[in-house]
């Protein structure tokens, strides 16, 4: 199954992707049911309930009366697949090919570091060129080098501690794409990630959630991204060196997942810090994540 917020005559609902890319509008479709429609409030409220529901969201997609009315695809606003998670958790160097054009070692244990969750964006939203100041300084600057990492993400579903890896697929509700959108130069004189990556706009996630049931192997997708049509990206998630279930098993040994939580996977190679010359993003850029089986993630770049 495909999830999805968006918006619509100016309200802002949790929906079901059908197979020919028409949205069933899930609150409705359960007052119509007679169930609970606090069951899907929001978004966190219907990934926390997604389990106990499962079976009447297959019933709901299987229709066969036709009385389920759904909205064409085109005639909403795509939000954020996931709207307020308690925490974004990403990898650093996290495929061996980005490894090697950084010059750097293979971590030997995954390498964590997190986003402000006040940084995501949805389908079509900009990313904005942030204004910053150096040594506190009275004025601020626009950053002078904006990069960009697609990333195959993790949406948990289920509240889980010290999972195994063996386990660790029982906890993953599905998967989306995610823009590790990074100032590099910040980045840099931080010494760490935090900042440079959390700034208003710099986690753009979408366009929707596909289940794990519908992903046979999340180890061996297509993955890329275009820059004003070119690619700059293009590589495989077998290149992962932790993978996915690895990734669960190991954050959950000490940081408590709760359903929503979004984890970055790591980006592969061909980010613009690393190109010959470095390419930084710039106003007007047109960035297309694309990753097989998902879908693709679309936004534009502008200045503050």
């Amino acid at each position: 199954m495909k999830f999805l917020n968006f918006e619509h005559a100016g309200l802002f609902k949790t929906g079901l992707l059908t197979p020919l890319d028409r949205i069933i509008d899930l609150k409705s479709v359960f007052q119509s049911l007679g169930q609970d429609p606090c069951l899907i409030l929001n978004d966190s409220d219907f990934i926390g309930n997604y389990y106990a529901i499962e079976s009447l969201l297959n019933n709901i997609l299987e229709d066969k009366t036709g009385k389920i009315e759904a909205i064409p695809l085109t005639d909403v606003n795509i939000m954020a697949s996931v709207l307020n998670p308690s925490k974004i958790i990403c990898l650093g160097l996290n495929y061996k090919d980005h490894a090697a054009e950084t010059g750097k070692k293979l971590p030997k244990l995954p390498m964590l570091f997190s986003k402000a969750p006040t940084a995501i964006i949805g389908m079509d939203d900009e990313i904005i060129i942030p204004q910053v100041r150096t040594k506190m300084e009275k004025d601020p600057r626009p950053i002078r080098f904006l990069d960009y990492e697609v990333e195959l993400a993790i949406v948990i579903g289920r509240t889980c501690k010290r999972v195994s890896i063996e386990e660790a697929s029982e906890s993953i509700l599905g998967y989306s794409i995610l823009n590790d959108v990074s100032a590099r130069m910040e980045q840099m004189a931080d010494k760490q990630f935090f900042r440079s990556k959390s700034f208003d706009t710099f986690a753009p996630i979408g366009p929707w959630i596909v289940t794990s049931d519908e992903i046979e192997n999340p180890m061996n997708l297509k993955i890329t991204c275009k820059v004003n049509g070119e690619v700059m990206q293009d590589s495989n998630t077998v290149n992962m060196n932790f993978n996915v279930f690895e990734i669960v098993s190991f954050i959950s040994d000490s940081i408590t997942l709760l359903p929503g939580d979004i984890i970055g996977t790591g980006t592969p190679p061909g980010v613009g810090a690393a190109r010959k010359p470095p390419k930084s993003l710039k106003a007007g850029d047109l960035i297309e994540m694309t990753i097989e089986k998902i879908g693709t993630l679309r936004n534009r770049v502008r200045e503050d």
